[in-house]
């Protein structure tokens, strides 16, 4: 599996390109406003680009979704969890309930394999049959989040797309959904495209990072690369943003003025891809 995203300016300059391997992690990172959850709903065909191209497994998704051949494939190929699951599930469904539906409408007829479906999505995120039959209301921040998790994984998609999935979560809750994804990543080969401000965050699941600024990255290098010896001024102040002991948020405020004019007149490194 190949998925890519290529956006580009009137001098043809590339913004934005990546390749995601079958199974692969991709971590893309930046502050508010640098285009992460713009390129999540491109991934998702929420957005288009400007110009170039998105590819998931050699191939463009659906170009229209009017019908629903056209809306399943589209699903098939890509799926999203979004920040907030008490606003991504319908607070009127029980998890179970919005699960079978999912699975009811890619095709699976038989009520009894639905049924036996659901438990083991559920059972794959850390849920059982309590949290099926509850509303979602009834469900904790994390409990939520699983289950929103489950419900994309009914579709057997081949990218998932995670926009700040973790961010509204405390960090004991943060770190089970990201074994959980973890654990996902290696049993099913799902591709994972982890949307995020948080450097921490996309270290435990990703392979590489892509470093966001104004819409263009400035920085694509594996992670540890990334994080070790980062090479453009504006990654450097990511990490120089990172709470820690002897941290300045006044230094780190005279910088950012400093590296922000300065990330947006330097290209990205040779180097990078």
């Amino acid at each position: 599996m190949e998925q890519s995203e290529r956006n580009t300016v009137d001098n043809n300059v590339a913004l934005l390109s990546f390749c995601l391997p079958a199974g692969g992690a991709l971590g893309i990172v930046g502050e508010s406003g640098s285009g992460k959850t713009t390129t999540a709903r491109m991934l998702i065909g929420l957005e288009r680009p400007d110009a170039g191209e998105i590819l998931v497994q050699g191939r463009p998704p659906a170009a229209s979704v009017r019908g629903k051949a056209a809306r399943l494939a589209r699903a098939k190929a890509v799926q999203i969890v979004f920040q907030d699951p008490y606003l991504s599930l319908d607070a009127r469904i029980p998890v179970g309930a919005t699960i079978d539906g999912v699975l009811r409408l890619h095709g699976l007829r038989d009520r009894q394999a639905r049924a036996d479906r659901v438990r083991e999505l559920l059972a794959q995120v850390g849920l059982g049959d309590r949290e099926a039959a509850a509303l979602p209301r009834r469900l904790s921040g994390g409990q939520r989040q699983r289950a929103a998790i489950a419900r994309t994984l009914a579709v057997e998609p081949a990218v998932l797309v995670l926009d700040e999935a973790v961010s509204a979560l405390d960090v004991s809750v943060q770190a089970q959904v990201l074994n959980l994804l973890a654990d996902i990543r290696r049993d099913t080969g799902i591709g994972l495209v982890f949307v995020s401000r948080d450097l921490a965050v996309v270290r435990y699941v990703c392979d590489e990072a892509l470093v966001m600024y104004r819409g263009r990255t400035v920085e694509h290098r594996p992670v540890a690369d990334l994080l070790t010896s980062p090479r453009h001024p504006y990654t450097r102040l990511l990490l120089a943003s990172v709470p820690r002991p002897g941290w300045d948020p006044d230094s780190i405020s005279r910088r950012r003025r400093d590296a922000l004019v300065t990330a947006a007149a330097t290209p990205p490194p040779a180097g990078d891809r």
